[in-house]
């Protein structure tokens, strides 16, 4: 169920609201818009009886959710949702075309500080970087694990940006969330529930990648588990999904922005580099993904990708992302006009 509250209600109203929700045992989720806010309700097993609600001072109306979803839903709010990172002006799902640009894996001091610098020079605000690897071999590179997000924190202190990194598990989730300012959750760990369910406890946003081979109802309801949790900061990147294609390691559904932008109030971004897996199609694809209206780009950069540990091929060049960066930022300005 929805609960719309009018324009004049005031935070009591609201907080009289939620205490109604809690008694039943339910959860309440308030979500301010420019209008007025929304309070979407969970927990419950079946319809949920408006009557409680419908007579408290500041309700305007009780509306059922016929959907899967509840609180990912243009239905609870229908202003967009912008995340802010207030020391820096940073945002993502705002007017500023956000690209996340770094390296795949973090290997050394050296490697990330240089690429780090590249990419605060081509005025980038975020910074990526692996310190936790899932790899398809076992044998392959893992990562550096606390040791690589104590690099990301000296990087993000150095040149003022913030930090998108990996948990691959919980226990990862909780180094992340110490040194990192979004916490990412991988294309394989879409529907690791218990995964998700902490990311929604953690009180940093949450960049959510859809899975290789999930449908847009199932991503949006991998973000229900962590907004379900009272994480309501978070952002979806479509990186791609498998086909029968060859000639690319996976598709990049580009459609899927405007049907995320039609459904959901969520930031949506596009991943061209790890979609794609070779370096002369991620720029095509960039500006593709600009074109069709995301909200920003996470892309790999890696001054020496011949010797990368991991994904080099993908990796663009430092000449060549500041040149796919002019080229997004021209093609968004456009579109957002």
């Amino acid at each position: 169920m929805l609960i719309v509250m009018k324009p004049d209600a005031t935070e009591a109203d609201i907080r009289r609201v939620l205490d109604a929700i809690q008694t039943l045992g339910l959860k309440g989720h308030p979500m301010p818009g420019a209008q007025r806010t929304a309070i979407g309700i969970t927990g419950n097993q079946g319809a949920v009886d408006p009557s409680p609600f419908a007579d408290l001072p500041g309700v305007a109306e009780c509306v059922r959710v016929s959907k899967p979803y509840k609180l990912v839903t243009r239905d609870l709010r229908p202003d967009k949702t912008v995340i802010r990172f207030r020391d820096t002006g940073a945002e993502i799902g705002g007017r500023e075309f956000a690209v996340i640009a770094g390296v795949c894996a973090v290997e050394s001091r050296e490697q990330t500080r240089s690429t780090a610098q590249a990419v605060a020079e081509a005025g980038c605000r975020f910074f990526r970087g692996g310190a936790f690897k899932p790899r398809t071999s076992p044998y392959a590179f893992q990562g550096l694990a606390e040791e690589g997000l104590k690099i990301l924190a000296e990087v993000r202190e150095e040149f003022g940006l913030k930090i998108v990194t990996e948990a691959t598990d919980e226990p990862a989730l909780d180094l992340v969330e110490k040194y990192a300012d979004v916490i990412q959750i991988g294309a394989r760990n879409m529907q690791n529930f218990s995964l998700l369910r902490r990311a929604g406890r953690a009180r940093k946003p949450v960049l959510l990648k859809r899975g290789m081979a999930s449908t847009v109802e199932e991503f949006l309801l991998a973000a229900e588990y962590i907004m379900a949790e009272g994480n309501y900061d978070v952002i979806l990147c479509e990186r791609g999904v498998r086909t029968f294609a060859n000639h690319t390691r996976f598709t990049l559904d580009l459609s899927l922005v405007p049907e995320v932008r039609r459904i959901s109030h969520l930031p949506v971004i596009v991943d061209p580099s790890h979609s794609t897996g070779t370096r002369e199609k991620v720029i095509p694809l960039a500006r593709a993904g600009a074109a069709v209206g995301a909200d920003g780009l996470l892309v790999d950069v890696h001054p020496y990708p011949e010797r990368a540990l991991c994904d080099g091929p993908q990796a663009l060049l430092f000449d060549m992302f500041r040149e796919m960066m002019g080229e997004v930022r021209a093609i968004a300005e456009i579109v957002r006009r």
